[in-house]
């Protein structure tokens, strides 16, 4: 006998109606802005529709699309550099026939597309070198779109309205894509052509190659993700120049960390990508450090989370710590507003930014829907005190330390036997300890 199976409904469940591609997504990240590529190094719709460049939670680049002569090059290999600094695609041209006729036998092209982050900074460099015995001379193209969508939108919610997308303006070399959101802002996508176009047309930038037998050119694009409030960005930063900033970065980082190497390879490596992958979530913020949760959908702050990947760090590097309780104690409730699960004391469990956030069509902007982050984030401040004997921080947050061990009696313990519970929310999360999905 068939039994009816009734599933309880999720406002902000994340939506699978397509397996993912068969190609693994490759991923970048720097502050607040993060990028999904699939295998080639390119942005296209499939799969889930992932991919993209996302800055404060919405997608600036909705389409990066390296084309030759018409064809899509054959992928070789591509990875992201084991300090998750650089991403790296090599590929080869296809058979090119111009006109019924062999123009081109496949394999005699390098291609290498090389791409990074830096801040809100998208930048690449494309390397084509020329390894048959003619010259060469081919067109390629880069095709763009922005879409503006809220990661809300990628991953599932439905909206009844949007904002208005906004002309494309060519200023030289440089492309404006733009989108008024319903919350007022004004964001732009800036797509600098370092390497000057033939053409620049709706959605695309053409460039000719011209190589002799051996020679290889240098090709060079930006993508700056702005939102109008911030004034006037520069977007004429180099390859070199980001890449040099971001290693500073990561110099500057494991100066603060105790880095640990052994005897055994194996575990070396695995260290080390333990290292890079901390390093990569690690974002500055105006409180010191703090470690976002994870690529596509949780690169934001989470309480429960960054103070758990806090107390694992303490012994390496407690600074995390600190960044981590000087955040969530800025960000402590004051007050009661069921819309956010806020209360006087309690700590935040999730804070996100982008339109949707802004406008409350999703409670997440600020949102305090999670059972164990309070009193984590007393556990957190004891451990932090033990490891490194900061007691002008914990004068500091010492009030915040209180407000959250009254929440834990007042608002946590509703039936008063001593223990915490919560109710699911009906705006919000149902489930409130981990796993909240």
């Amino acid at each position: 006998m068939l039994r009816e199976c009734v599933i309880h409904p999720y406002k902000y469940y994340i939506m699978a109606t397509a397996p993912r591609s068969a190609e693994d997504y490759l991923v970048l990240k720097s502050g607040e802005t993060f990028a999904v590529f699939n295998r080639h190094g390119d942005i296209v719709k499939e799969g889930l529709g992932e991919e993209g460049i996302f800055y404060k939670g919405t997608r600036f680049l909705s389409r990066l699309e390296f084309v030759l002569c018409d064809t899509r090059p054959f992928l070789l290999s591509s990875a992201v550099r084991s300090d998750n600094l650089l991403l790296t695609v090599d590929m080869t041209n296809p058979d090119i026939f111009l006109e019924k006729e062999l123009f081109l036998p496949r394999g005699v092209l390098h291609i290498k597309r090389n791409k990074l982050l830096w801040e809100r900074h998208y930048l690449e460099e494309i390397v084509i070198q020329n390894f048959s015995i003619q010259n060469v001379h081919l067109p390629f193209c880069i095709l763009f779109s922005a879409d503006y969508t809220d990661i809300f939108e990628v991953r599932g919610t439905q909206r009844k309205r949007r904002g208005k997308p906004l002309p494309e303006k060519m200023e030289g070399d440089r492309v404006v894509l733009s989108y008024r959101g319903l919350d007022g802002v004004h964001r732009e996508t800036l797509i600098s052509f370092l390497t000057h176009p033939v053409e620049v047309g709706q959605g695309h930038a053409i460039f000719h190659v011209y190589l002799k037998p051996g020679e290889k050119t240098t090709l060079a694009l930006s993508v700056t993700c702005k939102e109008e409030s911030q004034g006037k960005v520069s977007t004429g930063l180099s390859f070199k120049e980001a890449m040099t900033r971001v290693r500073q970065t990561l110099k500057d980082l494991k100066k603060e960390t105790c880095l640990i190497t052994t005897s055994n390879e194996a575990f070396n490596s695995w260290l080390e990508r333990s290292y890079s992958d901390i390093f990569m979530m690690l974002t500055h913020t105006p409180y010191g450090l703090y470690p976002y949760a994870g690529i596509p959908w949780y690169s934001t702050v989470f309480g429960r989370d960054g103070i758990i990947t806090a107390l694992e760090l303490l012994w390496v590097n407690p600074s995390i710590g600190k960044g981590v309780l000087k955040y969530l104690a800025a960000t402590q409730a004051t007050e009661m507003n069921p819309v956010e699960d806020a209360e006087p004391g309690k700590i935040v469990h999730e804070i996100r930014q982008g339109e949707m956030a802004a406008l409350g069509e999703i409670p997440f902007g600020r949102y305090y829907g999670s059972v164990d982050t309070t009193p984590l984030f007393i556990i957190l401040a004891g451990e932090y005190f033990l490891r490194t004997g900061d007691l002008e921080l914990i004068k500091d947050i010492w009030p915040h330390i209180e407000m959250a061990l009254r929440w834990i009696e007042e608002y946590g313990d509703l039936d008063g036997d001593g223990f915490v519970e919560y109710m699911p929310s009906p705006n919000g999360l149902i489930n409130k300890g981990w796993k909240d999905s």
